[in-house]
């Protein structure tokens, strides 16, 4: 089918839960989703309707309306695991729109419509805007979810390149988010928290995956991070809403991945997102 617009954008893990406190963060990866507005009817597979909602949100927006048309989608991250699918399908078929009708937004607007989708389309319990701003861009940004993105962020940095993230796929999410217990376990929330604030990024997302394995009592995952730290892991937690497990090391770290293939159904490497510009000129020199 003719391709009227691309867009792409990638998955991500977790760095603080926004319904523990009521502010988020997520970090990108290097998963990613490529998402194209084709000529005919083609819908793929969309348990939420997010594309419908993505359309809906677009066209009450202002922009540009089209008819007779589809979408196709090629994505690498695994859906329902914690890893920002959602975020990743609805912010690049904003971008594929952009593409198509030549409107040049930037990333503030691609934010608040995607929001606004994801909530429409029911799969977020927060709006998910830190899921969006790791989704398009790098580095890190611990936001507030209940303001316009432009007035969103909080706090901002980036994280250490050359690190290795190791995503452990558990099986299917067997909890529904309401089921959680966030309430009982804020101290935890406050403690990643307070790293996050003090730049302490690892310790965060180690500390969020241990509220969010309280919250969902799951001591499965709480022991697996565990053991991934003890075996020189330098993060390790529950992604999202999980079941996934991230866990980040050195590329030379021997036992990390030996451990989560022992305990997961399948495990993926990957590594941060880099700011445009830095792949291209680190290629040069590998």
């Amino acid at each position: 089918m003719s391709a009227l617009g691309t867009g792409t954008a990638n998955g991500g893990i977790s760095v603080l839960h926004a319904a523990g406190l009521g502010k988020g963060c997520s970090v990108g990866i290097e998963l990613q989703c490529e998402v194209k507005l084709v000529k005919g009817e083609k819908f793929p597979s969309d348990e939420h309707g997010l594309l419908e909602t993505v359309m809906q949100v677009w066209t009450e927006s202002g922009y540009p309306q089209f008819d007779d048309i589809g979408w196709e989608i090629h994505s690498d991250i695994p859906i329902g695991q914690g890893l920002k699918s959602s975020a990743a399908v609805a912010c690049a078929a904003l971008r594929a729109l952009d593409n198509a009708s030549w409107t040049g937004l930037g990333d503030f607007e691609i934010v608040d419509m995607a929001v606004e989708a994801q909530r429409r389309a029911g799969c977020t319990i927060t709006g998910s805007m830190d899921d969006a701003w790791a989704a398009i861009s790098s580095g890190w940004k611990l936001v507030d979810p209940s303001v316009p993105s432009r007035e969103s962020i909080l706090m901002e940095g980036d994280i250490e390149e050359n690190l290795e993230v190791l995503i452990g796929l558990r099986g299917s999410r067997v909890l529904s988010t309401e089921s959680f217990d966030f309430v009982s376990h804020s101290k935890l929330f406050e403690r990643a928290l307070a790293s996050l604030s003090g730049g302490s990024i690892l310790s965060a997302i180690s500390t969020n995956g241990m509220a969010i394995s309280a919250s969902m009592k799951d001591d499965d995952s709480l022991r697996l991070c565990n053991s991934l730290i003890v075996r020189g892991a330098l993060a390790a937690g529950i992604s999202g809403s999980g079941p996934a497990v991230a866990a980040i090391c050195h590329a030379d770290t021997v036992g990390v991945a030996e451990t989560l293939e022992d305990s997961c159904e399948q495990v993926i490497r990957t590594r941060f997102t880099r700011p445009i510009g830095i792949e291209e000129e680190v290629d040069r020199w590998e």
